[in-house]
């Protein structure tokens, strides 16, 4: 029998992509409320209505029911339907990438967590201990399935006079480093800040989800995500501070959205890029 084309696992994953979606958005709206997951059923937060399964296809229902509840005709967020396809398109993209491996379904679990704090954050500036806690247990069972491969590990291995450690170990060590340097540089800067300015500037959500991303991602990379995530804030948030007129000193930046968008795009691209400008310097 021949194996079914690429273009064909690429959409089975896509669909399968927009299935999580759905449920990521149940994610989203409940968890910065303390509700469970699991129970009530999905329902109108106007009517109370239960959501019929055949209104809770993922995209569709959307499109069919105008972004309108069936019952009270109460407007929809697009951010649901948004959500939904972003997941889809990102699930895709990473099977494209990794296929059926490993290194797929830990990208895939990495970037549907940070699909829900980015989300999260930018509507309600919270970001959930009870998706970062258990990000970082993730992170560590990832790290012990697939190589970190930052490096640190090892080298820190090295100075301390081992020749050679298994791979494991060097992952975990990798992850471990991840963490400390992601949590570890925004709560001192958040730290400095406080103490210049005498107010917080900065989340302990933020310490703990660049916490959960370097467990993924190693130092290097957490690292990267940290200045991508620092570059767009300044730009595109000085933009909207600009454009809406608002007091910078009042306006409160969602940065966790800038760090989750930031920690995607590192996961994908930030090895590439890493080693093109290393390759331009040296």
């Amino acid at each position: 029998m021949m194996p079914a084309p690429l273009w064909l696992l690429i959409f089975v994953v896509f669909l399968f992509g927009l299935v999580i979606g759905s449920f990521l958005n149940v994610c989203i709206y409940r968890l910065p409320r303390g509700e469970s997951v699991v129970t009530p059923r999905s329902h109108c937060p106007k009517c109370n209505k239960p959501v019929a399964a055949y209104d809770n296809i993922p995209l569709l229902s959307y499109v069919l029911l105008g972004g309108k509840c069936r019952h009270c005709r109460t407007r929809i967020s697009p951010v649901y339907f948004c959500v939904e396809l972003a997941t889809g398109l990102v699930f895709a993209y990473l099977f494209s990438i990794f296929g059926i491996t490993a290194e797929f379904a830990k990208f895939a679990v990495f970037g549907a967590l940070m699909i829900v704090l980015v989300m999260t954050d930018w509507q309600t500036r919270l970001l959930p201990d009870r998706v970062t806690f258990p990000g970082m247990a993730f992170g560590l069972v990832f790290s012990q399935l697939v190589p970190v491969g930052d490096g640190a590990g090892g080298l820190l291995a090295g100075v301390a006079g081992f020749a050679e450690i298994p791979w494991r170990a060097a992952s975990l060590f990798d992850a471990l480093l991840g963490a400390v340097a992601g949590g570890g540089l925004l709560y001192v800067l958040g730290e400095l800040y406080f103490r210049l300015r005498h107010k917080e500037g900065m989340g302990l959500g933020d310490v703990k989800m660049m916490a959960m991303a370097g467990f993924f991602l190693g130092p290097k990379l957490v690292l990267l995500t940290i200045w991508f995530a620092s570059i767009a804030g300044a730009l595109i948030g000085g933009g909207l501070i600009l454009i809406f007129r608002k007091d910078w000193r009042a306006y409160e930046i969602p940065f966790g959205s800038f760090l989750g968008v930031a920690a995607l795009a590192a996961a994908i691209w930030g090895n590439a890029l890493l080693k093109w400008y290393l390759g331009r310097i040296l």
